[in-house]
């Protein structure tokens, strides 16, 4: 792939060797940085919901008895992306199911805003359960003598999943802000199936650009261009989770 982004290559002809051009017209492709700062939106929106979120289901989760909460969460995640996306594509609908308990319908998938947020949510539904798994994995390493220990000092109900649970997790918190960051930046189907990158292309993410350019316009050079910027930030993102697992104790780390 990098070699093929200093090139000139639509499948038809050989590649023709360009340099730096398509870096170059990256700089100044205004949908680029649009795809871009669509991605970091989508990020900001999902990466927090995605790490605390299932924090407070697999402390719910954890609790005795609770196999058909855990069963309800982690469903989401059994769910195909294609399934879930035309689900809530049919709920966002201007005469869904949303829009019928709103005393004013809201352009869900046709409006910037509101198209993000419906992104978002549906990002977020799907990850829930599975980052939930992550985190109850984690609870029960976690010994029970410590909470005895915290309610003999006062710590009782949510105050000792602040005193007890938070710390000890912390490896685990590093681990799924990793991994729900990583996800943010490769988000592409949701958009793809709900909006198609509208409306005017402000729904469009990083991956999706890339893939339009690559297999609509068949411009593989520049898309392998474009692929090698998302390569050095996913390279970034995991050399940060390299450091923090080593920092804070990641189960499976090097020391």
């Amino acid at each position: 792939m990098l070699g093929l982004s200093f090139t000139r290559y639509d499948a038809l002809s050989p590649p023709v060797w360009i340099g730096l051009a398509n870096f170059q017209q990256l700089a100044q492709d205004r949908a680029f940085w649009q795809a871009i700062a669509q991605t970091q939106t989508l990020a900001v929106l999902v990466v927090p919901a995605l790490v605390f979120g299932p924090l407070c289901l697999a402390i719910l989760a954890h609790r005795p008895g609770s196999g058909w909460f855990r069963a309800v969460c982690y469903f989401p995640a059994l769910v195909s992306v294609a399934i879930a996306s035309v689900t809530w594509k049919w709920i966002y609908a201007e005469n869904g199911l949303l829009n019928g308990w709103l005393p004013t319908p809201v352009f869900w998938l046709t409006a910037p805003g509101p198209a993000t947020v419906a992104i978002a949510i549906t990002v977020i539904w799907r990850g829930l359960g599975y980052y939930a798994a992550i985190y109850l994995a984690g609870l029960q390493t976690i010994p029970a003598d410590l909470y005895d220990a915290a309610a003999l000092d006062g710590s009782d109900g949510w105050q000792k999943h602040w005193d007890v649970t938070i710390p000890l997790m912390r490896p685990y918190i590093a681990l799924v802000l990793v991994l729900t960051t990583l996800a943010a930046v490769k988000i592409f189907e949701e958009p793809y199936l709900m909006t198609r990158g509208g409306p005017a292309n402000r729904t469009q993410t990083l991956v999706y650009y890339l893939v339009e350019q690559g297999f609509q316009r068949l411009q593989f050079g520049y898309a392998a261009a474009i692929g090698t910027v998302l390569f050095v930030a996913t390279f970034g993102i995991s050399l940060l989770a390299l450091q923090w697992q080593r920092a804070l104790g990641q189960p499976g780390a090097n020391p």
